[in-house]
């Protein structure tokens, strides 16, 4: 848990829970230590990401920051807005990958990474979902709608448009992959859908309404 001193700075996290009552005079020194932020802002240039503040700058344009601390974008990204971002997400470009992001979109819960070198690009559209511990690395199309739920590590890959999953017509969604394991190569329309557990497999590909059929 993080601690904060009367003043409402950080403290360094502990690692044994508070009792209650326990007052900020009561903490040893090393309880006490604040999280040297300067320090962390360094680490983050060095390896071409964003700084605390230039994060928490991202709700500027309607962003939701959930953990500024966990969250990690390289200079270059290009974010749009509305988009929320739950802890644990990781946009890297390096060598001169490119990575795009619409507006409308959750990433995390659960964590997700994004990453693009030496030229290639991600591309993600409006209003799409990422979660579950799921990554994509360029080359990558994730288009308007699309869904990726599950920890599956997906690398030159389109997902078609569509609607967002709160479309009524389930075959009208943008293309989602949701399961477990690698998705690599594979070309998905509006509409289609593919569960897997291991490699996943275009022969495997279903409508959506396959899972969602429509309430009689």
């Amino acid at each position: 848990m993080f601690l904060f001193d009367p003043e409402g700075k950080v403290l360094a996290a502990q690692s044994q829970p508070v009792r209650s009552g326990l007052r900020h005079a009561d903490l040893p020194c090393y309880e006490r230590r604040m999280i040297d932020v300067a320090q962390l802002d360094r680490i983050r240039a060095g390896r071409g990401f964003l700084s605390i503040a230039e994060t928490l700058a991202l709700a500027d344009t309607g962003n939701v920051v959930f953990d500024p601390f966990s969250l990690l974008v390289s200079r270059g990204v290009r974010i749009g807005s509305r988009n929320v971002f739950y802890p644990g997400v990781t946009l890297v470009c390096e060598t001169g990958g490119t990575i795009v992001i619409g507006s409308d979109n959750q990433f995390g819960e659960g964590g997700f990474t994004a990453r693009a070198e030496g030229g290639s690009s991600i591309e993600i559209g409006d209003g799409g979902r990422y979660t579950l511990g799921c990554s994509a690395t360029a080359p990558a199309q994730l288009g308007s709608g699309s869904q990726i739920l599950g920890a599956i590590a997906v690398q030159d890959c389109l997902l078609g448009a569509g609607g967002t999953f709160r479309d009524a017509d389930p075959d009208a969604r943008g293309a989602v992959l949701k399961g477990v394991g690698r998705a690599r190569g594979l070309r998905l329309a509006r509409g289609q859908v593919i569960q897997g557990d291991g490699l996943f497999n275009i022969a495997d590909m279903k409508p959506q309404s396959f899972y969602h059929p429509p309430k009689k």
